[in-house]
């Protein structure tokens, strides 16, 4: 049972489909809700925003890696700090690739948070998982789901 105010996943615009059980099919032991640690990241690439200018969510996924509880409070996903880099900025020009972070999650005031390579790989990869094929099979399951025009056309 949902929580009042939480619709479909599809209502929520984490996707053009709600999930299938064939999504599923290759994992070995599938880690629902709690069980897992952080988000599910299927289709994460396909969950955030409308799929035209990824970009608009790098900002955000680098957020998710360094201070996770900065875009997902109550998670019990950790912090990745590793992958991203203290710079201090007096003497030099700021990185427009900085995480703008506030509060306790911000960096000590004249430091900056800057995303190694590897962090920005990471990013690129997420932002590559779209898992968005509506099985004609299963489409029937999403009760919001765009029926099949008359003829299969």
């Amino acid at each position: 049972m949902r929580r009042e105010g939480f619709g479909a996943d599809v209502e929520r615009k984490w996707g053009q489909r709600g999930s299938y059980a064939r999504d599923y099919i290759r994992e070995e032991t599938v880690f629902i809700g709690q069980n897992r640690l952080g988000p599910d990241l299927r289709n994460v690439g396909g969950r955030l925003g409308d799929g035209t200018n990824p970009e608009d969510y790098t900002d955000w996924f680098y957020k998710l890696l360094y201070a996770p509880q900065s875009v997902a409070t109550g998670t019990n996903m950790p912090a990745y700090t590793f992958l991203f880099e203290v710079h201090p900025t007096k003497g030099r020009q700021p990185s427009d690739r900085a995480l703008r972070l506030t509060g306790k999650f911000a960096p000590p005031a004249g430091f900056e948070v800057v995303p190694a390579a590897r962090a920005r790989a990471l990013v690129a990869y997420l932002q590559s998982l779209k898992d968005t094929y509506d099985y004609p099979t299963e489409r029937h399951l999403n009760a919001n789901a765009e029926k099949p025009k008359e003829g299969g056309h």
